[in-house]
Order: C-alpha cells, then sequence, then structure tokens
C-alpha cells in the first residue's frame, strides 16, 4: 500500500523520489505521516533548545537541525532540495541565498536597525521563502526562529496559538501574512507572530 498525501494549502508536494525516502513503513495516510513527524520534530527541538549552539544562522547548522527534526521519517532529511517545488527559490540558488541570509541576519544582529523581534520575523519569511528542503520548511524554519530568538534572550513566539499544520483558521492567517510580507508588508507578520495571545 503506498502512501496518500492529502496537502493542506500551502504545503510543499514531494515529488515520487522524495516520497520513496519515507523510512516507516507502516505510515500511509497524511494524519499518521504528520503524528510520526510531530513525535521526530519534538525530538529536533530538545536537542535544539537544550543547549547553547554557536552560528546557528550557518547553513551547517540549519542542515544538521533539519536532520535531528526528520531523520526519522525521511532518508533525506537534512539534505538541501534539488527539485523544484510550488514555492520557494530555484534548488540551484539555495547555497547562495542561505549565506546571504547568514550575513543580513548577523549584521542585524550587531547594528539593531529593527528590534529582535522583527529581524526574526523577517528571518523567518526569507528562510521559507528559500524553501531550503524537500519537505518541513515551515516548521523547520519556526524552529530556527524560535532559535534566533531564545539566543537572543527572548522568548519563543507564539505563531498565532494555533495547529498551523492542519488546515484552519491560524493557518490561513499565518499564510496571509506570509504573502503579505512577500510585498514587503511585514505588520501582519510581525501581529501573528508577537501579539496572538493563546485563549
Amino acid at each position: 500500500m503506498g502512501l496518500i498525501l492529502d496537502y493542506s494549502d500551502g504545503a510543499t508536494p514531494l515529488d515520487p523520489d522524495e516520497v520513496a525516502g519515507l523510512i516507516p513503513a507502516h505510515i500511509s495516510n497524511q494524519g499518521q505521516l504528520n503524528e510520526w513527524e510531530q513525535a521526530n520534530i519534538t525530538e529536533g527541538e530538545q536537542w535544539a533548545f537544550g543547549r547553547r549552539h554557536t552560528n546557528i544562522l550557518s547553513r551547517e547548522f540549519m542542515q544538521a537541525l533539519h536532520k535531528r527534526m526528520f531523520r526519522d521519517t525521511w532518508r533525506w532529511a537534512g539534505e538541501i532540495r534539488k527539485t523544484e517545488k510550488n514555492l520557494g527559490i530555484a534548488p540551484q540558488n539555495i547555497y547562495v541565498e542561505l549565506k546571504k541570509l547568514h550575513d543580513d541576519v548577523e549584521l542585524q544582529l550587531v547594528c539593531k536597525d529593527w528590534e529582535i523581534d522583527e529581524i526574526a520575523a523577517r528571518f523567518h519569511h526569507r528562510l521559507v521563502s528559500i524553501h531550503p528542503f524537500p519537505n518541513g520548511n515551515g516548521r523547520f524554519s519556526r524552529t530556527m526562529t524560535d532559535l534566533l530568538l531564545v539566543q537572543n534572550g527572548r522568548e519563543r513566539f507564539t505563531w498565532g496559538a494555533g495547529d498551523l499544520v492542519r488546515a484552519g483558521d491560524a493557518r490561513q492567517r499565518y499564510i496571509h501574512a506570509l504573502q503579505a510580507a512577500d510585498q514587503f508588508d511585514y505588520s501582519l507578520l510581525l501581529a501573528f507572530l508577537v501579539r496572538s495571545q493563546i485563549p
């Protein structure tokens, strides 16, 4: 029996070779996959937040974190994407854009042109826009953004205090905020990330 995937709005479909990289043989649908991935993501976050890391903005660290988050799910976990997707830049530009992002955010943290919340929100938007991996980019980018905040003495974002993996109001507001940021309007994204409170 093959894996049947039901993608939410804004999700990145996998190509057949990427689907073939699924490690657990018992998974047959999107719900099972989401649950299995979440257990892996929790382990990856424990590693990320359980110690202080150096140079978290480097491509090497990002690949190590993605691998930690998805290594029990996908054989290609931590590998930079080689295929075109419905989101993200061309695969051949990923290494260059990740290096630019690294350098830009390091300088922003030194120069303090923006508050750390805005630096983190802009970082998140750019990382999602680059879409460095075949899948898991949203969850990975949210973890990276929270790690950037924590390592700079701030609390993690609330992320709309809702489920951003499954279709629903929180996911729709999140995608809408990212789309506004595509047009250089970060106000919706900042409001979603920072001001949203758990009911």
